[in-house]
């Protein structure tokens, strides 16, 4: 047997299992402290990470918990309808959804408003104030889209052609549902006549705003489309002229027609002699007599009585509406000057005098047949139940059975009266002193 002897140097394979000692530092170069300020820093770093962990855990467990809240069905087990009023708050807004049995918690209402806001792909709107319907089983998130997109309930007035500015205030005065006090009537003119859209609570003031923008815009853009031979040379005379044609018929079918006779009388230098604006003279923005023309009413001195004004009135007499102010641009072409109702609600044009007194004729017959029947039923009444009646009272029923020819009849106009246009009726003259008789023509059909 070969024995082989160990070398110096040589390990066993226990002592190569042994981790071997570092080798040493170099010659020349020191042994070097940790900072302490590093470790610190450190320090401070590892646990800011950890604060930060945890409250990211923290905010993303509670927007969890916020968003399933916020996007569960609501508790409302059917349609309930709410009114926010104006200046309330988020805050404000929650409690009184939570009252009303809408939400379930108003701080995960605005924490969700609120998450909505900044983690939103789109910005959330205000809470407009309103009357919503909020329907079964809504979300929160449903709630604040319908309170941010303005879903309210709308109401609706209906302001129609013909009134006066005073007028339609006193009908935005009864409407229930709007609020706020009107300052100041409008001017004549002013207002749009139409139907109008919007939420409980809303000013009233605001709906005349609105009127008064769609005024000055619908004037803004036909004003340009005039026919070039109209003889109204400015805006206003524009809507003084409509005014009148407004009121003197209430059939879109004949507003041109009338709109024709006026501006051939205007061109003629005939006054327009309208019964409406002998009206607006005497009551003014009350717009409604309560009674028949007089011939004393003809005759009275009034800057608006075209019986006795030459051209238009100082301003409008009414608030006319779109088909008045389009007739009055565009008006028939026509050479009447003349009309008078012709008993079917309409009216009978006529180009001369002697045209128009037949129409008139025709007009009185249609009118002695109506008050015979309106007779004859009256005497029904009384023979089934007779009344006693006053001295007073027989005076009247006298007044009222009197011969169409024992009423005084008026000069000739643009839209009533028989004989001469300069020369007024003998039997005129002489008929009454009094104010109380009506006259025998067509009465306006607005008032």
């Amino acid at each position: 047997m070969v024995r082989t002897s160990r070398t110096a140097g040589a390990r066993s394979p226990a002592e190569r299992l042994e981790p071997g000692r570092a080798p040493g530092r170099p010659r020349g170069v020191q042994a070097r402290e940790p900072s302490r300020a590093i470790a610190g820093f450190v320090r401070v770093i590892s646990g800011v990470l950890s604060v930060s962990l945890v409250l990211m855990l923290l905010i993303g467990g509670l927007s969890f918990v916020v968003f399933h809240q916020f996007e569960s069905p609501g508790p409302l087990d059917a349609p309930r309808t709410v009114v926010i009023p104006k200046g309330e708050g988020r805050i404000a807004i929650a409690e009184r959804l939570e009252r009303e049995g809408i939400i379930t918690n108003r701080w995960t209402f605005v924490g969700g408003y609120l998450l909505q806001g900044f983690l939103g792909g789109h910005k959330t709107g205000e809470l407009r104030a309103g009357e919503y319907e909020i329907k079964e089983h809504a979300s929160m998130h449903d709630v604040i889209d319908t309170l941010a997109e303005g879903k309210s309930i709308l109401y609706k007035t209906t302001l129609p052609e013909g009134l006066t500015s005073e007028q339609i205030v006193e009908r935005l005065k009864a409407e229930t549902s709007l609020s706020g006090e009107v300052a100041s009537v409008p001017s004549e003119g002013t207002l749009l006549p139409d139907t109008y859209y919007f939420s409980k609570g809303a000013s009233r003031n605001e709906i005349l705003d609105r009127m008064r923008a769609d005024m000055e815009k619908l004037l803004a853009s036909l004003w340009e489309q005039r026919d070039p031979d109209i003889p109204v040379r400015s805006v206003d005379e524009l809507v003084t002229f409509a005014s009148i044609v407004e009121k003197e018929t209430g059939r879109a079918d004949e507003r041109d027609r009338v709109a024709a006779v006026f501006y051939n009388r205007l061109r003629k230098g005939m006054r327009l002699q309208s019964d409406p604006t002998i009206i607006y003279g005497i009551v003014g923005g009350q717009g409604v007599l309560g009674r028949s023309i007089t011939k004393t009413d003809i005759e009275s001195k009034s800057p608006y009585n075209t019986y006795q004004i030459n051209g238009l009135p100082p301003g409008p007499i009414c608030n006319p509406g779109k088909s008045a102010i389009l007739a009055a641009l565009h008006p028939a072409k026509t050479n009447d000057l003349y009309f008078v109702a012709d008993g079917t609600g309409g009216h009978a044009f006529s180009e001369t005098l002697k045209e128009h007194n037949s129409a008139v004729q025709k007009w009185r017959a249609v009118e002695k047949q109506a008050k015979a029947k309106q007779g004859a039923a009256d005497d029904q009444d009384t023979d089934a139940a007779p009344i006693p009646t006053t001295k007073t009272a027989k005076s009247t029923v006298t007044a009222k059975g009197q011969k169409a020819s024992k009423v005084p009849a008026p000069s000739a106009g643009a839209g009533d009266g028989d004989g001469d246009a300069s020369t007024p009726s003998a039997s005129a003259d002489a008929a009454s002193d009094s104010a109380e008789m009506p006259l025998p023509v067509r009465k306006p059909k607005k008032q």
